[in-house]
């Protein structure tokens, strides 16, 4: 069984084991239609980095116009440089590691959205598969989160805009978070103290309903000050797609030894990323007898 069947079965199990009461005043009608399989709409210019930039009315790297601080954005200016060399710079996903938030809203690959009556997961499909729970139970802010590189908790309540009794948006924070993390495959850094918010409102396009859009504003101290941009995504036509595995450690070449970024050759032998790249220490072995 694959891990997505883990996850709808999990789900399942924990509907069936809700409360009679609490599952009775679950009325589904109440909720936007969010099913089925969401994939990220392509932003603007060509995706030089291959994941498209955090704010998709704009092209990825630079054009980003990220509100860094100076020091940040020092950061940034190095990180390009390693890539344009070969390197991986800020952006660790090469090594397998989560992408974290807020990169997993980039949506690299299909997403899918499971809305109960006071949780509602959104399934990521990142270097593997995640599982975000937004906690609409109405309880509040504990003193300690045990961080995580999607955020250790997520809190949030649903929004009927116009008072139709029908709920129009989610609106929910995400606090305690885990690094290093970038906003997205250019390298844009979020700050090593972690002290990230990042506040989302999801909702439907009102004039398409297979359009959504999730407004993400990140509070961080690399930046300026709060960033706001909003990602939109399409849902997938077909009401039964095809689901794809998504498997980073799978065939991959990439190693990280200290701060370094080296790739494994066909043969197992370690090789550089860039030119004049120094090699491992290598200490702890032995030297080999001719």
């Amino acid at each position: 069984m694959n891990f997505r069947s883990l996850v709808r079965a999990f789900v399942v199990a924990v509907a069936m084991q809700a409360p009679i009461g609490k599952t009775h005043a679950f009325d589904e009608a109440k909720y936007p239609d969010w099913k089925g399989q969401w994939s990220r709409v392509p932003g603007a210019g060509p995706s030089i980095y291959g994941g498209g930039g955090w704010d998709p009315s704009k092209p990825e790297g630079r054009g980003q116009q990220a509100p860094l601080t100076d020091e940040y954005q020092k950061i940034f200016e190095a990180n390009l440089a390693d890539q344009t060399d070969g390197g991986t710079g800020t952006w660790y996903g090469t090594t397998c590691r989560s992408h974290g938030m807020p990169a997993i809203m980039n949506v690299f690959f299909p997403m899918e959205i499971v809305v109960l009556p006071d949780t509602t997961y959104i399934v990521a499909n990142d270097v593997h598969v995640y599982v975000r729970r937004i906690f609409t139970d109405g309880r509040e802010w504990p003193d300690n989160i045990e961080p995580a590189f999607i955020g250790g908790l997520s809190l949030g309540k649903w929004i009927d805009e116009d008072g139709d009794g029908r709920y129009d948006a989610l609106e929910f924070e995400t606090r305690g978070f885990k690094g290093p993390r970038a906003f997205d495959l250019s390298g844009i850094p979020l700050h090593e103290d972690n002290q990230t918010v990042i506040k989302e409102r999801i909702y439907l396009d009102k004039a398409d309903r297979n359009l959504l859009h999730n407004q993400v504003t990140v509070i961080d101290h690399a930046l300026t000050g709060p960033w706001t941009v909003v990602k939109n995504y399409r849902r997938n036509a077909n009401p039964r797609p095809v689901w794809p595995e998504q498997e980073c450690a799978e065939g991959q070449g990439h190693v990280q030894i200290g701060n370094e970024n080296y790739m494994m050759s066909g043969d197992g032998s370690l090789m550089p990323t860039k030119k004049g790249q120094t090699p491992p220490d290598l200490r702890y072995f032995k030297p080999t007898g001719k």
